[in-house]
Formats: structure tokens, sequence, C-alpha cells
């Protein structure tokens, strides 16, 4: 294989995979040829999922799709970036943007993710906003619900009432429930266990309901717009927030420096774990490379699963002081609008 067949690997692979980015019109156009069966009626739109952190966003998309495109950890903030979750069907085509969790910002990076999540809610056809029912409503649901009348947007929304089975004492359960059912009385609702999968088919149903009738604006068979060299950064990093504690989840970035195909078929991944401070570092290398190493045997088992094909992967990983504070580094790690 040549070098400049290498280069073009990725781009390959994410086709074949479904994870291209390219602009959703002109997959509009492509996917309505007429050899395209869409039938006569058939929906088709942006469903925006909002919540706080820590209410199973990332974990009902997954859900839903029945495929792991979205990191999922019990680290507040997991999400940082927009992504696309995309559900086709012979009668509808569900676009569902997972959102960062809406908190108070701290940094430039807390305000990156914060604005990822109203600018989805703008053009959103339907907006999910999910509640944990585990736990009584905070100034972050307020927050939300400030932003969904800010947009007169209630109206378009289905208040999902997640983690349902999470407290085993009915009087707390029926007080949280109420609690939010009041913050939304107007609107639709129904309860979830996103992990379990209660109650998501009702809810995939309610929602095309409510979708426009349209084109599909992507392939059938395509599952997000998130490259794979991207998705496979956002794997890495999920490891790295389940095996580390205190500060560390929240100052580390995670860049593919090379991925590429050798002559043996096996994919060739590079990536750097950027933190903040050395001591950050220490801990993620942990004693003698034990640390690193279960880092990156996990992930490389994850993107093995979905890229379907053997991966070699090394990982390293640097510091680069205060970088959730510079512009520069933050652009660098597409944590800019």
């Amino acid at each position: 294989m040549t070098d400049d067949q290498n280069d073009d690997f990725e781009a390959m692979l994410s086709e074949a995979l479904g994870t291209s980015s390219s602009d959703a019109i002109e997959r509009a156009v492509e996917s309505t040829a007429p050899d395209e069966d869409v039938p006569p009626g058939h929906k088709s739109g942006y469903v925006a999922v909002v919540g706080r952190p820590n209410v199973g966003k990332s974990t009902l998309i997954n859900q839903i799709l029945n495929e792991k495109i979205a990191i999922v950890s019990p680290k507040p903030q997991t999400t940082r970036i927009r992504q696309l979750g995309i559900l086709t069907r012979d009668d509808a085509q569900v676009i569902f943007v997972d959102t960062p969790g809406v908190h108070r910002a701290r940094d430039e990076l807390g305000a990156f993710m914060i604005e990822v999540a109203k600018a989805a809610l703008e053009d959103a056809d339907v907006i999910l906003f999910i509640s944990d029912t585990s736990r009584s409503p905070s100034t972050e649901d307020e927050q939300i619900l400030g932003y969904l009348h800010n947009l007169n947007a209630p109206e378009k929304t289905l208040h999902v009432l997640n983690k349902v089975d999470a407290l085993p004492n009915p009087e707390q359960f029926q007080r949280n429930f109420e609690a939010y059912r009041a913050m939304l009385p107007d609107a639709e609702f129904i309860s979830t266990v996103a992990t379990d999968g209660h109650n998501v088919p009702e809810l995939v149903v309610k929602i095309i309901d409510r979708l426009p009738e349209g084109p599909r604006y992507y392939p059938r068979d395509q599952v997000s717009d998130v490259p794979v060299r991207e998705i496979a950064s956002e794997l890495i990093r999920e490891k790295v927030l389940h095996r580390t504690g205190q500060e560390v989840p929240h100052s580390i970035a995670v860049e593919v420096d090379e991925f590429k195909r050798r002559e043996n078929g096996v994919i060739y991944i590079h990536a750097t774990i950027y933190c903040e401070r050395d001591g950050q570092k220490g801990i993620i290398i942990g004693k003698g490379g034990a640390m690193l190493k279960r880092i990156s045997s996990e992930a490389r088992t994850d993107i093995e699963k979905f890229v379907d094909t053997r991966i070699f992967l090394e990982v390293e990983v640097k510091t680069l002081p205060n970088w959730r504070r510079d512009d520069a580094s933050l652009r660098r790690f597409g944590y800019r609008i």
C-alpha cells in the first residue's frame, strides 16, 4: 500500500462505516436520488437531547441506536462536543443531537460546552429534556428550563423522566417525579430507564410523531457524523474517565496523531493524552505504566468493535499547562464553535 493510499485510508473507512462529516444538505441530495426508496409520508428531523450532566443523554442515544457512538461515564461533563446519532427506519430518519450537560461554566471549555447545548436547541424539530428522577431538580434544570422558555420551545419538548428504577424509596421518587412534572406541566412526558431500554421504543414513536415530513439527510447505514478518528479519541478519553478520579478527568484532552492501515491489514493508531499538570500525567501513566496499559487495552477493544478490524494502538501522555483556558489549545482540540 502506498503512502497516498495510507493517507486516504481514514476517509475511506469513515465512508464505509457511515461516519463521514459531510454537509447534511449534500447528503439529502444524494440520499433522495431516484433509486432511494423513501415512501410517501416519510418523516425526518433533528432532535436535541439536553439535560444537566449525568442524566443519561448519551446512554439513551446509544440505546436507541443499538450502537455505541457516544462515550459514557459516571463523571460529570463527559460529553464535550455536539455529536449526531442517526436512526434510519423505512418510515423515518431521526437525527439525535447529543449535547454536553448544562452546568455552571468555570473555564473556557465549560463555556464552549454550554454554547454547544444552546445552539442545538435553536434548530431542533423536537427537544428531549432529560431529567434524572433519582435526584431532585437543581439550578441546572432551571437553567435549561429558562432556555426552553426563551425559545418558546415547551410545545415541541418531550420531557423524559429517566432513571425511574434508581430510587427504592417510593415517597422520594414521587416527590422528585412531581417536582419535575411541575417544571413543564404542559409538555408531554414519558418515564424511561435508558440503561435497559424501558419505554425507549415508545419514546421513539412519540418522537417520530412530532417530526415533519422530509427526506433522508444521511445514507441508511450511517449512524454518526463524527469521523472514526474522533470516535477513537473519545473512546480513549472514556477509559481515562473510568479509571481516574479527582480532577484528572476534566483536565484531559485526547488527540489522534496518526491513523493508518498497514500492509498486514492492521490499523495503526497513535494517540496523545494531554493533561494540565505533571502530577496528573503520573496518575494516568501509573506505577510502571500499568494504568496507561490498562487504558490503552480497554480503548483498543472498543475501537476494534466499532471498526470491526484489528487495531494496534499506541498512547502517550503529555503535559499542556492550562489548556482549558487557552484559546489556541481549545481550537486545536475542536472545543470552539
